[in-house]
């Protein structure tokens, strides 16, 4: 019966928003979506508290989880996903596990083995040794890595206006639309507002748009930054396989390699050129499917 079905709550803590999904079987309780503001991943107690609340405010009065599973933005080792994990027992008198957010790709896909590769504002790539051991590859952060990703995007652009400005060429489609969202009059000045940025990933990758309108009016230079991000994006799955992860299939996520096919097809391209035999399956499903399917483990 429905009704006696242990309740299970997956969370999937991305970099802007969280959704928190609840079932009861196959019966929905809960389905939450909320920005990630406030999610401090690097403090355990702090993430955990963070975490509890959110639950309160989604779950129905006095409803109480019989397994919860996260999968959080920033959550980048092993170590710092069981110290949450721990700390979120202090909240809840259930069965936890906690893992970093791409790690959610896989099962959300309906797969037992393979690379969750996300590149949205950021970019990492996820996979499990044949030990089940996790291992993690990019998701250095928009100042320095998140190649592929918006933020990564955007200042690589940047460079490449700055080199071209350099060599003498005039300003092209990616410089004006750089200039533009920056609000800036000159090219020199680009370093200036990239540096006054407060949350360097949010503020770069919310420009990345500019780098795919300016490829597409015919940038060169535009072109060759998404191509490059491209590579960078199929290097992490090539990083992945060197260090014996099953990488046949490659589930991809993430609000700009998803929204921009220029970007998908040439990773696709890349990927198919540098690690033959692994499969691109853009992720169809809500994340957080990944996260209820690794609750649903632990009952």
């Amino acid at each position: 019966m429905q009704g006696s079905a242990p309740l299970v709550v997956g969370i999937d803590v991305g970099g802007t928003k969280t959704h928190l999904r609840a079932l009861r079987g196959d019966t929905p309780v809960a389905d939450h979506v909320r920005t990630s503001s406030g999610w401090r991943p690097h403090d355990p107690v702090a993430a955990a508290g963070w975490l509890a609340t959110l639950a309160a405010e989604a779950l129905p009065t006095g409803a109480r989880p019989a397994a919860l599973a996260v999968g959080g933005h920033a959550c980048e080792t092993p170590r710092q996903c069981e110290q949450i994990r721990t700390a979120l027992q202090l909240h809840f008198d259930a069965p936890a596990l906690v893992v970093g957010d791409a790690e959610l790709l896989v099962p959300a896909a309906g797969l037992d083995k393979g690379v969750g590769l996300v590149a949205g504002t950021g970019s990492v790539a996820v996979g499990r040794l044949a030990d089940g051991s996790p291992v993690q590859v990019g998701g250095w952060g928009a100042v320095l890595g998140d190649e592929g990703g918006a933020a990564g995007l955007v200042r690589e652009a940047v460079r490449a206006v700055w080199a071209a400005h350099d060599h003498g060429e005039e300003p092209d489609a990616l410089a004006h639309g750089l200039l533009d969202a920056f609000g800036v009059a000159e090219v020199p000045a680009l370093g200036a507002a990239l540096e006054s940025a407060k949350d360097v990933s949010a503020e770069w990758g919310r420009h990345a748009p500019v780098v795919f309108a300016a490829a597409e009016a015919g940038s060169p230079l535009a072109r060759a930054v998404i191509d490059e991000g491209a590579r960078s994006l199929a290097a992490l799955v090539g990083q992945l396989a060197a260090r014996g992860v099953c990488v046949d299939d490659v589930v991809v996520a993430g609000s700009t390699v998803l929204a921009q096919s220029v970007l998908y097809d040439a990773f696709a391209a890349a990927l198919a050129d540098s690690v033959p035999g692994a499969r691109p399956r853009p992720l169809r499903v809500a994340p957080v499917e990944g996260a209820v399917s690794l609750a649903r483990s632990l009952v």
